[in-house]
């Protein structure tokens, strides 16, 4: 019956994952393309963001000129899920032939479209496009620093302002886009690769002679004239029964770039040099409060037991003080210690993920040409590391003397995911209620419950199998009967206290990367520093275990052996600390005023947090668990 016990779950996976191998594992291709001179060059739309609202809708959500036939584009996993949506344009480029004034199409406004035109421009929306796998930018120069530039995600759909001596705002509309597309030729053949694609959005009122026809001649944009618009025309207008006529201009710049470092200008940061020194600086303290706490610990730790087996070997009557007077309690189980299981198990389980991610982000796999590519990655890892959370969850559950198996790996399966899950989808039931391209479609959902009750939940219980039919952990000393009296603690020992004090210390580690992450997330900018990322993340392992260690030591000092589910939240309530900080970046940093934004700011970093939690309080309680069998194992015990 044990060989069999597992049949049906592993068939469900198999299925599960046949139906979601063109949903995930599809990306987009990243080799190099050679163009020679003349071929197509199709300009494809992506989502229109705003930093201001967090919600992307669709290209076409706005009246924009459309091709004959819109196409979608082949989307993987992480790209639905950050509310890409990828379609075809009428934009078509001829390599290394410069066109001037090419007209798009022509649109008469009416209410409805003059309206959405104007709530997009209020809201600061920006418009997304991609040439050969590289997204448009709009290059801004720095006026602190001599030939810097900055390049921004897009262009704005319009701009609100003041006009002709106006005392009225009025919203005008980027008709024109002058784009330039840089290209770094072969020496030794005609072709040549893409290594730079840039726009500079003009708003023009566009004039012609005589009734509109195909052949219409504009008189602000005339390409015989070799004469392109300029910012000194006049603007075009929104407002119903205007006319719009959009247009656009391509040149083509030889670059010395190469192909392979054609991101390189992209992820640059603004802000580098204070972002580097930030970093350092941060990571030489933590390191050297590290190495002091490492140091005092064990010079502590090797006199306490120094002393104590000098006192069995001399067999001196002595009354027993400190940590050791705890010995037969401090293996106790703990208060709700299947709950402690799971959240142990779930904590291994983002361990692995974070970790192998690291590892492959570091080593290139998850490039910025890979849109997505990297939340695909991080949910897949996680659907796999359910084998280890529920290994790790049956190792510790038996070791409490837990005998219901199946009991535990159902909640190590169940309690995390679908916690989050609830509060994923209410937050996408708003996002649904606000027409936003971030809805996740209903086949995406299916697709993630098909990954969780699947793949994950099958290896769960595989996992929990091995790890309870291991032998059982032992402790190292015997634990009494009847539990010993915590005697009155010192106020600084008060475990609320002690708990925040011990958050302090491994939010300190990440802070400031967080600064840019968050930056990178919610005002659309590139983050792909992996190397000092894996850096902070190493930073913050040691940390969380050495403070959790620290606190621990001075508990058990002060006779109180209730350290397991203390040793979890001390480092655990770093995550109480990232939350209060985000909410301090929303208040600082971003400019939300809708209420649905807000509520989707909050509700996602309520996850984030909720994830580092588990992390944090992994790291520690392992931290604690190793240092705890380790002391007791080395002092003799009668």
């Amino acid at each position: 019956m044990a060989g069999h016990r597992f049949h049906v779950p592993w068939i469900f996976s198999l299925f599960a994952l046949f139906v979601l191998r063109a949903h995930c594992f599809y990306l987009p291709g990243v080799a190099p393309e050679d163009f020679k001179k003349g071929d197509p060059l199709l300009v494809k739309v992506n989502k229109l963001t705003s930093t201001k609202t967090q919600l992307p809708y669709s290209y076409y959500s706005l009246p924009y000129c459309r091709p004959e036939n819109i196409v979608d584009s082949a989307e993987n996993l992480g790209e639905v899920l950050r509310g890409d949506r990828i379609e075809n344009s009428p934009y078509l480029f001829k390599m290394r032939e410069p066109q001037m004034c090419n007209i798009v199409c022509r649109k008469i406004l009416d209410k409805k479209t003059a309206k959405a035109f104007k709530e997009k421009i209020d809201d600061e929306y920006r418009v997304n496009m991609i040439l050969d796998n590289l997204p448009l930018v709009v290059p801004i120069r720095r006026p602190d620093q001599e030939n810097a530039v900055v390049y921004q995600h897009g262009f704005h759909v319009g701009l609100r302002g003041q006009y002709a001596g106006s005392k009225e705002e009025k919203h005008f509309i980027n008709n024109h886009l002058t784009f330039t597309v840089k290209f770094h030729k072969d020496p030794l053949a005609d072709s040549a690769r893409i290594v730079g694609f840039e726009v500079k959005p003009f708003s023009v009122k566009h004039e012609y002679e005589g009734e509109w026809n195909e052949k219409t001649r504009l008189t602000t944009c005339d390409p015989h004239a070799k004469r392109a618009v300029t910012s000194s025309e006049s603007p075009q207008e929104v407002e119903e029964t205007k006319e719009i006529i959009f247009t656009y201009d391509v040149e083509f710049q030889e670059s010395e770039i190469k192909w392979a470092s054609r991101w390189d200008t992209y992820l640059l940061m603004a802000d580098d040099q204070i972002h580097w020194f930030s970093i350092v600086n941060s990571l030489m303290i933590v390191l050297f409060l590290s190495g002091m706490v490492a140091m005092i610990m064990l010079r502590t730790l090797y006199r306490d037991i120094s002393k104590y087996n000098q006192l069995e070997t001399q067999e001196e009557a002595q009354e027993e003080t400190g940590w050791k007077l705890v010995h037969g309690d401090v293996f106790r189980s703990p208060a709700n210690s299947d709950l402690l299981c799971v959240y142990v198990g779930t904590g291994v389980q983002f361990f692995g993920m974070i970790l192998v991610t690291m590892i492959f982000a570091l080593l290139g796999f998850l490039s910025p040409s890979n849109r997505g590519g990297l939340m695909t990655a991080m949910l897949l890892l996680w659907v796999f590391m359910g084998l280890f959370a529920g290994y790790s969850s049956a190792r510790l559950y038996k070791m409490f003397k837990g005998t219901e198996w199946k009991k535990i790996t159902l909640k190590t399966a169940f309690m995390f995911p679908a916690t989050v899950f609830v509060i994923f989808f209410v937050l996408n039931a708003l996002i649904w209620g606000q027409k936003s391209s971030g809805a996740v479609p209903f086949g995406t959902m299916f697709a993630l419950v098909l990954l969780w009750f699947g793949i994950s939940v099958p290896l769960v219980f595989v996992g929990s199998y091995f790890g309870f039919k291991k032998p059982t952990i032992e402790d190292p000393v015997k634990t009494n009967k009847i539990p010993r009296q915590i005697p009155e603690q010192a106020w600084y020992m008060n475990p609320a206290f002690s708990i925040l004090i011990g958050g302090i210390l491994p939010f300190g580690a990440v802070f400031i990367e967080l600064f840019f992450i968050l930056t990178s997330i919610w005002l659309h900018q590139f983050y792909y520093i992996f190397g000092f990322l894996f850096i902070v993340f190493v930073i913050l392992i040691v940390t969380c275990a050495e403070i959790t260690v620290v606190l621990c030591y001075f508990q058990l000092c002060s006779e109180d052996y209730l350290w397991w589910w203390r040793s979890y939240l001390t480092s655990g309530s770093s995550a109480l600390y990232l939350f209060l900080y985000a909410a301090f970046y929303f208040f600082t940093k971003l400019e939300i005023t809708k209420p649905v934004s807000g509520v989707l700011y909050f509700g996602y970093m309520l996850i984030v947090s909720y994830a580092f939690f588990v992390l944090t309080g992994t790291i520690g309680f392992y931290a604690c668990f190793w240092f705890t069998r380790l002391i007791y194992s080395s002092v003799k015990i009668d």
